[in-house]
């Protein structure tokens, strides 16, 4: 890969681009700064991830291109700039048409220029049904009507490359200086000032469409400016305070109403949000947000990242105004109606309902009551789980929410949630014993050392979750005995122990380096990473004595935990 400091007078070449210049330099840096391998990242598995990170203890090459471009003055402002921009702000269309071949090309040859023209005729129908007055007037014929059309399609072109380079800077390791800069040129509130005209503009049917292709392939513009853009808002809400610029003054001002009413303490980044920095208008851009969300079509392939972005927002420690925020507005009823009502089968935008569902209704108790109104018949609850149970790989981090609220629901002498646990069929399903025990023994039983990776390793925190809550009501040699006798059941004797054994050595060797992930280990449990050391370390006791040792629920015979780990 080129290394950008190696080029000489870097900073000032770049100076010296045109806006026009610098939007296809950025097509150049989405190769330069992007990992090469990033694509199937999700898919690579921990082991060799880590075995890689040995191999190279420095930045990598994309990181250190990341690091030049932020040295360059003014850089960052430019392309909040370009990102923000409106398509009337754009220069003539003489330098649009000059570029036409090398654009067109890049995207499908000749057939763009069909599907321009197609648009440009829709828009010169339009116009003459519009103003018979001027029907008459050259400026409607498809021909002059083209520059137009290219414009907007030139600028979606653009904005694509720019937001996913703004992106990629966004999860780099200087995030915080580029958190900062992105605010400071308030690019949130100008991407909130596109949102109708241009990034969620109504379109119809055929426009930026290519021949041969639907309107959801993600080979349209249209479609993948969309995605990218909600790429760009899932990087910048996460765990990051800066996540509040997406609203407006009004909306800040109820958040700190919740509070209020709730008596409870106001946010502190919420009270810490630069108003001169926050979205203009009526509405906030996750209130747009939230809007096209519940229009979407149930087939839509946004649904994923619509669901991904809004998560995000809620990620980290759990605030109560937050969600009420969002409860307000409906999400829990729309989400529940996608994986109940719909009966949604994609995979992908099933894990990221749930993830947006666990975030949600987490220690929420308001939250746990309107679940209850919408699941009111058993019929409805037995496809809810249906869902779950489908894929406990995609739901797991829902089942943890459940837990860990049921846990605190318990240790509350309120009435109203006395009267939310006696009532709602999800509580009351998920505190029963064996059902605690029947979602551990699979947790532990989909997910083995060799095959962990980013997206199933939450299985394994989610069942030491588990068994972290038992040990603190001195049951965790209960839960231990039971998944024994479970073993013996299944007829396969220290299997899940010795694989469990397995796991856990292994989540030692991989969380004790990081900060990063103990971090957020401690934001979505609200247990301290002290007490998930702890429980690991007694679970691995060698004594074979202990009760709260794996250890000592192994016979002799079936003991298999000498092995060391390696890639395969």
């Amino acid at each position: 890969m080129i290394q950008l400091e190696d080029i000489p007078n870097l900073s000032s070449l770049v100076s010296s681009f045109d806006q026009q210049q610098l939007a296809n330099f950025c097509r150049i840096l989405a190769v330069t700064i992007s990992e090469l391998d990033t694509g199937s990242d999700d898919k690579h598995t921990l082991l060799a991830k880590n075995a890689q990170q040995k191999k190279n203890m420095g930045p990598s090459r994309a990181e250190i291109n990341q690091a030049a471009l932020l040295n360059i003055p003014g850089f960052i402002e430019r392309l909040c700039k370009l990102a923000t921009r409106k398509v009337s702000e754009t220069t003539g269309t003489s330098s649009f048409l000059q570029e036409l071949e090398e654009w067109y090309t890049w995207l499908d040859n000749a057939l763009v220029l069909d599907a321009l023209m197609r648009v440009a005729g829709e828009e010169t129908e339009q116009s003459s049904t519009e103003s018979s007055d001027e029907s008459g007037f050259a400026s409607t014929s498809p021909r002059n009507q083209l520059p137009q059309t290219m414009k907007i399609m030139h600028e979606i072109m653009y904005k694509l490359e720019v937001l996913y380079v703004l992106c990629v800077l966004l999860m780099g390791r200087q995030r915080n200086q580029v958190h900062k800069m992105i605010a400071e040129f308030r690019l949130i509130p100008g991407l909130n000032n596109l949102f109708d005209k241009l990034i969620w503009r109504k379109h119809s049917a055929s426009a930026l469409v290519l021949h041969g292709h639907n309107q959801n392939c993600d080979c349209s513009p249209d479609i993948t400016l969309k995605i990218q853009f909600l790429r760009l808002l899932q990087s910048f809400s996460d765990h990051h305070e800066n996540k509040y610029l997406l609203l407006n003054s009004q909306e800040l001002n109820e958040l700190s109403a919740i509070s209020l009413k709730a008596n409870i303490p106001e946010v502190e980044a919420v009270v810490n949000t630069d108003r001169n920095l926050v979205c203009d208008g009526k509405r906030g851009l996750l209130t747009r947000l939230l809007q096209v969300m519940k229009k979407e079509p149930a087939e839509s392939s946004f649904r994923f990242w619509q669901a991904r972005a809004v998560e995000s927002f809620l990620r980290g420690a759990t605030s109560y105004a937050d969600q009420m925020f969002l409860l307000k507005r409906g999400l829990l009823e729309h989400i529940l109606y996608c994986i109940v009502d719909s009966e949604c089968k994609s995979r992908d935008v099933l894990q990221s309902y749930f993830d947006l569902l666990g975030e949600l209704m987490k220690f929420n108790i308001d939250a746990f009551k309107r679940f209850n109104k919408y699941i009111n018949t058993d019929e409805k609850f037995q496809i809810f789980l249906n869902q779950i149970n489908s894929s406990l790989v995609d739901s797991n981090m829902l089942v943890r929410c459940i837990t860990l609220s049921l846990d605190r629901f318990e240790s509350q002498s309120d009435i109203k949630v006395a009267e939310v646990l006696s009532e709602c069929r999800l509580l009351s399903y998920m505190s029963q014993m064996s059902m605690r025990m029947s979602f551990l023994f699979r947790l532990i039983n989909i997910i083995h050392v060799q095959t962990l990776t980013q997206e199933n390793v939450s299985c394994l925190n989610t069942s030491l979750v588990i068994l972290m809550l038992a040990r603190r009501k001195d049951k965790l040699p209960f839960y231990l005995q039971t998944l024994q006798e479970m073993e013996y059941t299944k007829k396969y004797p220290g299997f899940i122990l010795n694989n469990f054994h397995s796991l856990l050595r292994f989540w030692q060797q991989h969380y004790l380096n990081k900060d990063k992930d103990s971090t957020c280990l401690e934001n979505s449990s609200c247990i301290s990473f002290s007490y998930w050391k702890e429980t690991v370390s007694i679970l691995l006791s060698p004594d074979r004595t202990s009760p709260c040792a794996i250890v000592s629920y192994i016979d002799e015979a079936y003991m298999d935990m000498d092995r060391d780990f390696a890639e395969e």
